[in-house]
This record gives structure tokens, C-alpha cells and sequence, in this order.
């Protein structure tokens, strides 16, 4: 993301113009821009004229809008799968690209709109999009802001989570993980000789299809690129590595070569779907790697989150209502916090999760804002969205007992 003009007061008010350069950029304007904000971009209209022997030309223009938001959606890329020859093999492959809608009552007339015609924006990579916020731009979203700007970011691990027959690529990036592709292919039993023979052939298929997807989806030549993850439950991964290890050097593929044996990282998990990149993230192998990128350190939060309700609940809590109780007593070491909180319709609601982590941040408290778009943040978006280690104990039931008599205390004194 490029920022290409700012001016904002000392009381919030003002405007932000940032120029979105891929899918994670759509994935930051989506959770920068609520509803009543005013947004400034660029639409096609289909304009007809009308000529002095009465036909009609319609053509399409490009014009420069105004809205105030009343709607935001944003879809992560997918196409449909198509078949390859046979119902026993299905490759699904996306398209990488994100959108991203703003929909709202134009504010602003020019000559091919009026004022107050409902419009949606399409926003497109490397166009400009100018965001005024209606309450004013708060602290978290300002950090979302610096955060987007910072150059060089990207994917940063490539990963292949498979099982017998089946496959999945995905990229991770800070704020996303981008499913580009889905392999399924039908692996016989291994059972007489001629099942044998079946089973060999469907085996070397498949991690045929391994290793020409993972050519097309996985960026292994890019320097920013820290891990590639072969992931799944039982022998296939150290077989798929195998293979593609050994066709490398059969084609003379010297860069994916080097790159499979410097950055491979072989990891067991529980079952052969994305979700378990959640446990990926949480391995020893990965986490000497990865402990600095954000994804994973969300992950490892999580599971120690996680780890702590099973072991000394009174250090874990969860809720709103709980969190907000225990950021009142200075009790929260580390606030867990899902980005969808902040999207809330209603500005009070956004408003007090802002002052939430405000307030952790000034007791010297960790905030972790979790991206709904990995694996761990779709956890925590279960478990309410919100959640709290605490540096030390804390008894739910006393504390809301403590708040139930301070109340009754204020109304009989008021």
C-alpha cells in the first residue's frame, strides 16, 4: 500500500488517500473504512448520448466519486473447480484477486451523476482511494494505516497441506492466508498385484500435480518468501518432499532445488485440511523461523491462551464483558482481539473496543489484534471475538459480585 496524501488533526479529523497494490491492501481498506465514512474514488459509468439525428451512442466514462458509505464487502479470491478429464482427479484453482465494494449516496455532483444517487465503487489495485472518517481516525486506526504502508511486505510462507490424494496451497501473509489452489485425486487401495500397480500410478499422478502446482502458486524464488511448509498427518509429506526434491533435479530446476532444501520446514499435523495450519504455526519446527511475523505470533498466543483455560483458568479469561472487567482491575497482560470487532455497524461499539485497547496499551498490557483472515483469528472469532492472559489470578465470580455491589452502592447513594 503507497500512501499518497495524509492530513489528519490533533482531534482526528481529516483525510487519508493510500493507493492499494494487492489482495492483503484490499484486506486493510476493508478494515479501515466503516459505514458513514465518506470514500473518493474512481467508476465506470455507462454514459448515452444522444446525437442531432436522434441515435443514441453509449459509451463508458471514468469519473471520480464521492460516497458516504453505507456498505462494505469484501470476498477473498475463489473460482469454481474444474474437472481434469476423469471424476477421480479435481483441481480448483483461484483467481488471486480480492474485492472490494463500497457502496453508499453519492456527495458529490459532477456532470455524469447527481447528487444523492446510490453507487458502488469497485475499488481497483494501484488507483487511489481518499477516506474521511465520519467519528474520526482513532488510534487503532491509525496504526492499521502506518501498518499497511510498510514496504516489502508479502507472502511469507508458502504452504502445502496434503493428504493421500489430496492437497491444498496456500500463501500467508501477515493479515491473510489465500487458499490458490485445491488438488483431489482418487488413490486406489494397495491391495492384489494389479491394485498395487493402480495404487503406484495414482500416487506418482498426484505428486505429479504436487509439484506443477506448486510451480504456478508458490512464490519459492522470492527472496521475501521465509518458509515453504509441507504439512500433513502420517508419511506423505516426507514423500511428496521427495519427489518434488528428485524432479527438481531431473528438469535442472537449480533455483526451486535450493530453495526446497534451505527453506522446507516437514511438519506433522492432525488432519489434511487448511485449518490445520493453525498447528503448523504452533510447531517448534516453524516457530524459530516465523517468531518474528505476526500470523505467527498470533498462533503462538493463541495456543498459550488456550494451554492457560485447561491449566489456571482464572489467568484466561474471555467475553466482553469478562475482558472489560479485568482491563478495569489492570489485570491484562496480553488482550487477544479479533479485527472484526472493529468493523462493528455501530460507532459506540467500535468506539469501546478502541478505548479497550487503549487502555491495556497505558497498564503497559500486549495487544495482539488478531486478522480474521488466518486460521487463529477465525478461532478466536469463535471463542467471541475477545480474550485476556492475565498476570495474575482472578476469580469471575467474585469480581462480578464486586461489580453487582458497587452498583447496588451507587444507586442507593444517587
Amino acid at each position: 500500500m503507497k500512501l499518497v496524501n495524509k492530513y489528519i488533526d490533533k482531534h482526528g479529523a481529516g483525510h487519508v488517500t493510500l493507493r492499494p497494490e494487492d489482495d492483503e491492501d484490499m484486506w486493510h481498506l476493508y478494515n479501515l473504512i466503516q459505514e458513514q465514512d465518506f470514500v473518493r474514488a474512481t467508476a465506470i459509468r455507462r454514459v448515452q448520448k444522444v446525437s442531432t439525428t436522434g441515435s443514441i451512442d453509449s459509451q463508458r466514462v471514468r469519473v471520480n466519486l464521492t460516497l458516504q458509505v453505507s456498505r462494505v464487502d469484501f470476498s477473498s479470491s475463489a473460482a469454481p473447480s474444474t474437472n481434469e478429464g476423469s471424476t477421480s482427479t479435481e483441481i480448483s484453482a483461484n483467481t488471486n484477486t480480492a474485492a472490494l465494494h463500497i457502496s453508499g449516496r453519492v456527495t458529490s455532483e459532477n456532470q455524469y451523476v447527481k447528487l444523492g444517487a446510490f453507487h458502488t465503487l469497485d475499488i481497483e489495485a494501484n488507483r487511489d482511494v481518499r477516506i474521511e472518517k465520519a467519528d474520526g481516525w482513532d488510534s487503532v486506526a491509525l496504526a492499521r494505516v502506518e501498518e499497511a504502508i510498510v514496504p516489502g511486505r508479502g507472502a511469507e510462507v508458502g504452504a502445502v497441506v496434503c493428504g493421500e490424494g489430496t492437497a491444498a496451497f496456500c500463501l500467508l501473509s501477515e493479515h491473510m492466508t489465500l487458499v490458490t489452489q485445491r488438488i483431489s485425486i482418487s488413490i486406489p487401495r494397495k491391495a492384489a498385484s494389479s491394485g498395487a500397480s493402480q495404487h503406484e500410478k495414482a500416487l506418482q499422478k498426484f505428486y505429479g500435480s504436487i509439484y506443477d502446482s506448486f510451480i504456478r502458486h508458490i512464490p519459492y524464488s522470492n527472496v521475501g518468501l521465509k518458509a515453504i511448509v509441507i504439512a500433513s498427518p502420517g508419511w506423505v509429506r516426507d514423500s511428496v518432499f521427495t519427489y518434488m526434491v528428485d524432479e527438481a533435479g531431473k528438469r535442472g530446476d537449480k533455483i526451486l532445488l535450493k530453495a526446497l532444501r534451505e527453506k522446507t520446514v516437514r511438519v506433522h499435523v492432525s488432519s489434511p485440511h487448511v485449518h490445520s495450519l493453525v498447528e503448523v504455526l504452533k510447531s517448534p519446527e516453524i516457530v524459530s523461523q516465523l517468531k518474528e511475523t505476526k500470523f505467527a505470533r498470533e498462533g503462538i498466543v493463541l495456543d498459550k491462551f488456550f494451554k492457560m483455560l485447561g491449566s489456571d483458568e482464572m489467568r484466561a479469561w474471555y467475553g466482553s464483558d469478562h475482558v472489560s472487567l479485568a482491563a478495569d482491575r489492570g489485570a491484562i497482560g496480553t488482550l487477544l482481539i479479533s479485527d472484526e470487532l472493529f468493523r462493528a455497524s455501530i460507532p459506540e461499539t467500535r468506539k469501546k473496543y478502541v478505548a479497550l485497547v487503549e487502555a491495556v496499551q497505558q497498564k503497559g498490557g500486549e495487544v495482539v489484534i488478531f486478522s480474521s483472515m488466518h486460521e487463529s483469528g477465525q478461532q478466536l472469532n469463535q471463542l467471541t471475538g475477545i480474550a485476556a492472559i492475565l498476570t495474575f489470578p482472578l476469580d469471575i465470580e467474585v469480581v462480578e459480585a464486586e461489580e453487582k455491589a458497587e452498583q447496588a452502592e451507587e444507586e442507593a447513594t444517587s
